[in-house]
C-alpha cells in the first residue's frame, strides 16, 4: 500500500472517530493550492497532529493557522459547497511537499454515508 492510499484510509476511519477534520487558514481564509492541471484541492486532515506535521515541514504552510471543523458541519456544508465551486479534497497530505491523494467531494460524501437502515455517525447533541 503506498504513502497516500494509507493515509487515505486513515481519514475514512479517524475522521468520523474523532469528530473534527482540520484544515490550515492562511489570512483568515481556508487555502486551496492549484495542482500542475489547473484544478485546486483544499487539504484536511484526521488529525490535528497530521496538519501540524505539514505545517512545521512544508515552508509554504509554515506559521499558518490550523483549525478544528467539527466532522458533521464538515461533511454537511463544507463539503457540498466544494462540490459546487469544483474544488477536490485533499486528505491526508504528508511529506515535505504536503503530497497526497486529492478526493472529489462526491467521493467523500459516498465514503461516510451510512449504509441504508443504519443510523449516520452523526454526533450532534453529544
Amino acid at each position: 500500500m503506498s504513502v497516500s492510499a494509507a493515509q487515505s484510509a486513515a481519514f475514512r476511519k479517524e475522521a468520523p472517530a474523532a469528530g473534527h477534520v482540520w484544515t490550515i487558514l492562511e489570512d483568515d481564509s481556508y487555502i486551496a493550492p492549484h495542482k500542475p492541471d489547473g484544478s485546486r484541492a483544499m487539504p484536511f486532515w484526521s488529525r490535528q497532529s497530521r496538519a501540524q506535521s505539514v505545517v512545521d515541514q512544508v515552508p509554504a504552510y509554515s506559521g499558518l493557522e490550523i483549525v478544528a471543523i467539527p466532522f458533521d458541519a464538515w461533511l454537511r456544508d463544507l463539503v457540498p459547497w466544494l462540490a459546487e465551486q469544483g474544488v477536490l479534497i485533499g486528505v491526508n497530505w504528508s511529506g515535505e511537499r504536503a503530497t497526497g491523494y486529492d478526493v472529489s467531494p462526491q467521493d467523500i460524501l459516498g465514503w461516510f454515508a451510512a449504509p441504508e437502515g443504519t443510523p449516520s455517525q452523526s454526533t450532534e447533541g453529544s
